[in-house]
């Protein structure tokens, strides 16, 4: 599973920028071995990342609707 959403920054991808990197994938995988995941965890070093926990809700929100806009309703 590819990590598409960063969590070193509190900045987010656009969804269509996130389903055209699903798109490019799905030429060499198969489609149903993709999903939209976070990068990796919220606190991958000991200092942790610059972001909020606002912004940590925001992704995991984002990263939901973005895979329903790409593979509809869970």
């Amino acid at each position: 599973m590819p990590g598409f959403i960063t969590t070193k920054t509190g900045k987010l991808e656009t969804r269509n920028r996130l389903k055209s990197k699903n798109d490019d994938a799905s030429k060499y995988v198969d489609p149903d071995q993709l999903d939209v995941a976070l990068q990796c965890g919220f606190a991958s070093t000991e200092r942790s990342n610059e972001i909020t926990e606002d912004d940590e809700k925001l992704m995991l929100e984002f990263m939901f609707k973005t895979a329903e806009a790409i593979w509809g309703e869970s």
